[in-house]
């Protein structure tokens, strides 16, 4: 190939291979998966940005370090309450706003 020449790659197709056809369960799964990692390392730079530990974090919303920690690492996902006081405990708000 050239310089000038460019390379076009199908992501549908890589997508499709990995985590199954658009609309079919295994890549629903996958992209269900996808969200809960991001909304975790969002909830991570959130805290870091805010400069509270894991601890400190954990004391402002009545849990312990370990349950803010398998948060952060998409082992669990706080339910809508808790993920409200986590982000108050954080002095951040969530805004709900049509497109």
């Amino acid at each position: 190939m050239s310089k000038n020449e460019i390379e076009l790659i199908d992501y549908s197709a890589i997508l499709a291979e990995q985590f199954g056809e658009e609309g079919s369960a295994t890549r629903e799964k996958a992209i269900e998966e996808a969200w809960e990692d991001y909304n975790a390392q969002i909830l991570h730079d959130a805290r870091k940005n805010a400069r509270l530990s894991q601890a400190q974090l954990a004391e402002r919303i009545g849990a312990d370090k370990g349950y803010i920690s398998r948060i952060e690492r998409g082992l669990i996902v706080p339910s809508i309450a808790t993920f409200y006081k986590i982000a108050a405990a954080m002095g951040l708000s969530v805004e709900l706003r049509p497109n």
